[in-house]
């Protein structure tokens, strides 16, 4: 050891410094014990000669930490003072409780840790559907969209009644319910399958499907109900024998559950009989208007404790016939002129008896927990779904319209401004639908991921609404043109409608997101609030003690990925490698950044929302990198799928890129935070993550977008309403699509010849009969191009509309606000 200690002596000062502060970062980055920790820091400090007073102290240091009964006195006892005195920790509100407390960690968990298990998250289940399922979409489905008249739904203000009856029989309704109640049983992967492929013929339909098998009765019943309940109700949501609603968000309770002012009152009635007394003002109630089933959210007061507890029971969940006195139903509202039910309902002195409450009496004041645990199915399901099978239908579209479409006689596709929409376009939809299948499989696996679904139902509408800005401005006139030929501009239209339910996403990215998921998603954070508050030092102890030793590992695992760029992360193999090595130094980045700013920040991060947002950013982009990757992994690594894969991964690095730059731009950390975060700052932007996708993969993908074959089908068209009559626009453009591709191979050859002036030029038709007659061309091949120059023509043409029918059309459908929008508008030209 002394020769050891010698040979070290004549180490030059520099390189000293280097291999003990590089023992040490091995040491942090390995989660080595305190215990290990003490030994190690003795042995190294004495062997690189530092002075043994400070070695002799940081080592007792060590060793106190080391030993829980002194660490509880010494340490963690005052800590627990300080916190208290200072207030870091914020104070969590009962409802706040509830939502933290619901639901399951997953994937989430992993990314937050920084050390994610990712050969584990390439594992998880990234199913296909059953073989019922498969065959539901090919017959019944396909069958109800060829019933569907979508733009005769928006001049109707209504589904076809036929529509409706075809829902009902054969129990679109009742998609989650088991079969044992009459349902179908389906699974979520099933369930988003089916409003995925609703939603690409039409938004009402879809909305009209998916409303009873979200957040609603038939969810609460299937975990809450009593067995009376689940029988006599289940059966009959299933057939759709009931229209079911659910009534939560009130004039002045959106978001906030807390502020609701619906009441339920437990009384005895004169036969002694225990019922609840229900007066409410609920808005934005999807189906409301029509439904016969009311799930309703009050909150319950016992004054008289009939029911053996407390007197303010609080949230509770109760089924309402709508056909009870006192229920007000038949108004709606017109959620930007789309046509499904959205509706005020209000109810003033409904008696009810308690076993209407879901889940009996039992069930009073466990209505927010029952909200809080099965709102996974709207966020994670429902509305991913929907804003999926849009991203399909609008890439297939426009990438077909990129072709068909001519200016300057080229595809407008081949321009180089437009080809870059178009692969946003494609790759973000790859990234939809790895998102969509990705969480589906975890719900199908039995895990609640509260914080994922949030991610999930915030960046799948918010990309949804940026794809198809993008179509819209590469479509020009035929986007914003009203009428039957349209294909776009519904969809368009109700973009911001995806964004403000189940949570306002700016909400939901700056408050749930990370807000919760700092706490739900973080290994001690919780335990830490919860034995602060209880006062419970052992508790306190252990989850403090393990919560340093997390921030200690993951500061010594970002600064060696961030000084390696990644590459010394352990990661799975194979073509994607880089990328999980990137992941993971984001993650260990993330997770080390987020404590700091919990513990400079305390109470105070819950008002810093544009930090909370930044954070909300990076996890959101983790997930959905992680979920791209697991696409790319279960498909076989296809390799005509790279570019896609290649660019949804590159641009959410790049965002990511962006969120930490913020970060570093305006956290505020204790002195001398300024100095730190401007070199953490300048450190990030000459160490950057990523930066979006080259020009050469963007045009990959736009070229396969206006190219017929597998790569495009299998990205546009599974799940997608595919109708193939020319009568309709989509089927109209497809056959123009496949014709102009057709006539472009064959116009190169006579192109080729004008500009060799084996031909003259003139007019095209003139042009085709001299290539015709030269030889150059066959009169087949005259005849492809002629049919596809009109079929085009046909396939970019808009409606128009005669002036005083137009007039009359808007007056009655707008100005005197019918519902009924049958009038002139219906016999244009194009119906």
């Amino acid at each position: 050891m002394g020769s050891l200690h010698g040979l070290l002596s004549f180490i030059p000062l520099w390189l000293s410094i280097l291999l003990l502060s590089g023992a040490l970062l091995s040491l942090g980055a390995a989660g080595a014990s305190i215990r290990v920790w003490a030994l190690a820091v003795f042995a190294l400090f004495w062997l690189f000669g530092l002075p043994k007073t400070l070695t002799l102290t940081i080592t007792a240091i060590l060793v106190i930490m080391a030993i829980p009964p002194l660490r509880k006195v010494l340490f963690s006892s005052n800590v627990m003072r300080l916190l208290k005195a200072m207030k870091l920790l914020p104070k969590i509100s009962e409802t706040e409780k509830v939502a933290l407390e619901a639901g399951s960690v997953w994937a989430d968990g992993e990314l937050f840790s920084g050390r994610p298990d990712l050969n584990h998250l390439m594992q998880e289940p990234y199913q296909k559907l059953k073989a019922e399922e498969q065959s539901f979409l090919d017959h019944q489905v396909e069958t109800i969209c060829q019933m569907t008249n979508d733009y005769q739904t928006y001049q109707d203000g209504d589904l076809a009644p036929e529509v409706w009856a075809y829902l009902k029989k054969e129990k679109f309704l009742g998609l989650i319910i088991p079969k044992k109640y009459g349902g179908l049983g389906f699974s979520n992967l099933g369930h988003s399958e089916v409003v995925s492929k609703l939603g690409t013929r039409s938004i009402p339909l879809a909305i009209s499907a998916m409303v009873p098998n979200s957040l609603g009765p038939a969810e609460l019943l299937i975990h809450y109900g009593t067995e009376k309940q689940k029988d006599y109700y289940l059966p009959r949501l299933a057939s759709g024998e009931e229209i079911p609603c659910f009534g939560l968000t009130e004039p002045g309770a959106g978001s906030d559950a807390g502020a609701m002012t619906s009441t339920g009152v437990i009384f005895k009635d004169e036969n002694g009989k225990l019922c609840v007394r229900l007066n409410w003002e609920k808005r934005y109630i999807t189906l409301g208007a029509i439904s016969t089933l009311i799930g309703l959210a009050v909150k319950l007061s016992d004054p008289e404790k009939l029911l053996g507890g407390s007197s303010e029971p609080g949230i509770t969940c109760v089924l309402v016939p709508a056909s009870t006195p006192g229920v007000t139903l038949g108004r709606r509202h017109d959620p930007l002129g789309v046509p499904f039910y959205n509706c005020p309902i209000s109810g003033k002195d409904v008696v009810l008896s308690v076993d209407q409450i879901i889940g009996g009496a039992a069930g009073a004041g466990q209505g927010w927990k029952m909200l809080m645990e099965c709102l996974a199915a709207g966020r994670s399901i429902s509305l991913p779904a929907q804003s999926t099978g849009g991203a399909k239908r609008t890439a297939r579209i426009i990438g077909a319209y990129a072709q068909v479409r001519k200016q300057f006689g080229i595809s407008i596709g081949q321009f180089e401004g437009v080809g870059e929409a178009l692969a946003k376009i494609g790759g973000m939809t790859y990234l939809l639908e790895a998102c969509r299948i990705y969480t589906a499989g975890a719900l199908d696996k039995g895990i609640k991921p509260a914080v994922v679904s949030a991610i999930a139902k915030f960046n799948s509408t918010e990309i949804s609404r940026n794809l198809i800005n993008h179509a819209m401005d590469i479509s020009g006139g035929s986007g914003i043109s009203l009428g039957p030929a349209n294909m776009l501009a519904h969809s368009y239209i109700a973009a911001p409608i995806g964004v403000t339910v189940e949570g306002a996403n700016i909400l939901t990215r700056t408050m749930i997101i990370f807000g919760q998921g700092a706490i739900r998603c973080h290994p001690f954070a919780y335990q830490e609030m919860k034995a602060l508050e209880a006062g419970d030092l052992t508790v306190f102890d252990k989850a403090f003690a393990s919560h340093i030793g997390h921030i200690v590992r993951n500061g010594c695992r970002a600064l060696i990925l961030s000084l390696s760029r990644g590459h010394l992360a352990k990661v799975p193999s194979g073509p994607m490698r880089r990328y999980y090595q990137k992941l993971s130094w984001t993650s260990a980045s993330f997770a080390f950044l987020a404590d700091i700013a919990m513990g400079s920040m305390g109470s105070r991060l819950k008002f810093r929302e544009k930090i909370t947002g930044r954070f909300a950013d990076i996890l959101s982009w983790m997930y959905l990198i992680t979920a791209v990757l697991r696409r790319f992994e279960a498909e076989g690594r296809q390799s005509e799928h790279r570019a896609f894969a290649d660019y949804a991964i590159r641009y959410g690095f790049s965002e990511i890129q962006k969120a930490f730059d913020g970060l570093y731009e305006n956290m505020e950390l204790p002195f001398p935070g300024k100095q730190i975060t401007a070199l953490f700052a300048l450190w990030s932007r000459f160490n950057t993550l990523a930066v979006p996708a080259d020009d050469q993969t963007g045009t990959k993908i736009a070229q396969a977008m206006m190219t017929p074959g597998d790569v495009r089908d299998a990205l546009t068209a599974r799940g997608v309403y595919m109708p193939e009559d020319v009568k309709e626009p989509m089927g109209r453009l497809e056959h123009a699509f496949l014709l102009s591709v057709e006539a472009d191979q064959i116009m190169r050859r006579v192109n080729r010849a004008v500009r060799k002036r084996e031909i003259p030029k003139g007019r095209p038709e003139e042009i085709l009969l001299s290539a015709r007659e030269k030889g150059l061309i066959t009169e087949e091949e005259r005849k492809v191009v002629e049919s596809a120059t009109e079929a085009c023509r046909k396939a970019v043409e808009v409606d128009s509309f005669a002036l005083d029918e137009y007039k009359k059309g808007v007056v009655n459908a707008f100005t005197q606000g019918k519902d009924n929008r049958k009038g002139p508008l219906a016999s244009v030209s194009g119906a």
